[in-house]
């Protein structure tokens, strides 16, 4: 199947662009790296009349780090931010879970702020963001906002995002010295999408969780920022405790049945998650022994 007709363009600044979302914004679609658009696209499940190509546009490309924020430009390509010094040493969590998004020909082609407007709930970066309580940059013609990435997403590839708004860039606290971070999902094959996955920040004083940040996917319409870390933090985590907190846990959750899980398998997986990431984090292996209660 081929895509539907639409016109193409290519501006040459930023602002030629919000010009144009102002424009055709409800008719029009940016394209970055198009690892998730050209597919739906061809598969005719996104028609646009406009198709606004914005991989030109250098001023919304790069990495840096200034006044205790890790700032990423929107079409920074997944592959730079897996070989950047700056996100390694600074958001250890995002280079960790970028070795997890799909394959190489695809992270050399698709881009931060692509993979975060596209708002794909299984997707790896989102629940990174809602972890490391990032902010996402948007603007328009007329004004710039910035947007809790805990209020970005809004649905299964739904975000706050208006017509007539780009996200320009990404904004994240650089890592305390003592934050300690947790990646995993489970899939069928490496770089398929998550069946569950947890991506977690935390800050550890002695046996216990000053601060700690669960952020699921594939759990629900969008990333979840898991309240069940309040049975966590400041105390001393026991069998007890973290059972507590896997049933927090699984009240929480919504998932829903598809061809890859049930939803019970789904709960099953997070709760097991949840065990393992606390066990690794306070370097407490007999409480990995819960993953399988």
């Amino acid at each position: 199947m081929k895509a539907s007709a639409f016109s193409y363009i290519k501006p040459s600044t930023v602002q030629e662009t919000l010009a144009l979302l102002a424009a055709h914004g409800e008719e029009a679609k940016l394209l970055s790296g198009g690892q998730s658009l050209m597919p739906a696209l061809n598969l005719r499940l996104s028609a646009p009349e406009w198709l606004i190509d914005i991989g030109g546009l250098d001023d919304l490309r790069g990495i840096s780090v200034s006044d205790g924020v890790l700032r990423i430009g929107a079409i920074t390509r997944h592959v730079e931010l897996l070989r950047s010094s700056e996100v390694a040493d600074n958001a250890p969590l995002l280079a960790q879970a970028m070795a997890h998004v799909a394959h190489p020909a695809i992270r050399n082609k698709g881009t931060l702020g692509g993979n975060l407007a596209h708002a794909d709930p299984a997707s790896e970066m989102p629940a990174c963001m809602v972890a490391l309580d990032a902010v996402l940059v948007a603007r328009n013609a007329k004004r710039e906002r910035r947007i809790p990435a805990t209020e970005f997403f809004t649905g299964v590839y739904e975000t706050v995002l208006a017509p007539d708004e780009m996200l320009v860039a990404v904004e994240v606290p650089v890592a305390e010295v003592g934050q300690v971070h947790y990646f995993h999902e489970y899939c069928r094959r490496s770089g398929d999408y998550a069946i569950v996955g947890l991506a977690a920040s935390a800050v550890v004083e002695g046996d216990r969780f000053a601060d700690l940040r669960l952020g699921f996917f594939a759990v629900g319409d969008r990333p979840l920022l898991a309240n069940a870390a309040r049975e966590l933090i400041g105390r001393s985590v026991d069998a007890a405790a973290l059972a507590a907190a896997q049933a927090a846990l699984e009240a929480e959750l919504d998932p829903q049945e598809d061809q890859q899980a049930s939803a019970l398998m789904r709960r099953h997986m997070a709760r097991q998650l949840l065990a393992l990431c606390v066990a690794t984090l306070l370097r407490r292996p007999d409480l990995e022994i819960r993953r399988s209660a």
